[in-house]
């Protein structure tokens, strides 16, 4: 059986994806931070272990690792999908705000790959995804941190696919575009619509749009993709 681990899982598009895996027929772990009971709910609907652990944190990282290949015994896909949202002008922002948005996002997905990768590489065989974002491929106004931050994982993807790639190990990294999920909670209706109008495909995208690119991309279909930062955003970024 294939396994997995998404970091974020308890929610959102981490929540879906899990869903996805698990109805693809993975058996899959994810790790929340303060979800507590959407985690609890999830494992229940999906039977996914569920795990909590600050992405942050480089010994809660490695406990859990420990955890996820003492129970599975190998993992055939990492997808860091934890992260976390800051909207504002930069000259607002504190060091302490930039420095926790670059340690989830970042920081987080490097203590993520490198508890997993070495099994990866042993086994010559593997999938690594990192969530991104279309503000990492072109920047968005008022979201410059995360646009960086987000930026980063797509130079992570592309140095490590070719890292890892004579170990058998694919690195690919999806760019969401506008998805309904409470990172644009914080939007109002009309910066919505906005959002909707100016996306070619005249909608905004949903949680199973990017779980289903996650999937594809982690299975045999996509055996001979690397390196790729894939854009699912109905086109806003062409």
């Amino acid at each position: 059986m294939q396994t997995v681990l998404i970091t974020g899982g308890s929610r959102g598009i981490g929540a879906e994806t899990v869903r996805a895996f698990s109805r693809a027929g993975w058996r899959a772990a994810f790790t929340y931070l303060s979800s507590e009971e959407k985690a609890a709910a999830l494992s229940r609907e999906t039977g996914a272990l569920a795990l909590r652990c600050d992405a942050r944190s480089e010994a809660e990282t490695e406990e859990m690792a420990r955890r996820v290949l003492r129970d599975f015994g190998h993992l055939d896909a990492l997808i860091c999908s934890a992260g976390t949202s800051w909207t504002g002008l930069l000259q607002d922002m504190t060091v302490p705000e930039w420095d926790d948005l670059f340690a989830v996002h970042v920081r987080g997905a490097f203590l993520a790959t490198r508890a997993f990768l070495p099994g990866m590489i042993s086994r010559q065989s593997g999938s690594i995804l990192y969530l991104s974002s279309m503000w990492g491929r072109s920047g968005g106004s008022c979201e410059a941190a995360y646009s960086a931050c987000k930026a980063a994982l797509i130079g992570l993807t592309k140095a490590l696919a070719k890292e890892a790639g004579p170990s058998r190990v694919r690195v690919n990294c999806l760019c969401p575009g506008a998805i309904q999920t409470d990172m644009l909670s914080g939007y109002s209706e009309s910066d919505l619509e906005a959002l909707r109008l100016e996306t070619p495909l005249q909608r905004l995208g949903k949680p199973e749009d990017i779980a289903g690119a996650a999937l594809f991309l982690c299975g045999p279909d996509a055996s001979f993709i690397t390196g790729q930062a894939l854009g699912v955003d109905g086109g806003y970024i062409i």
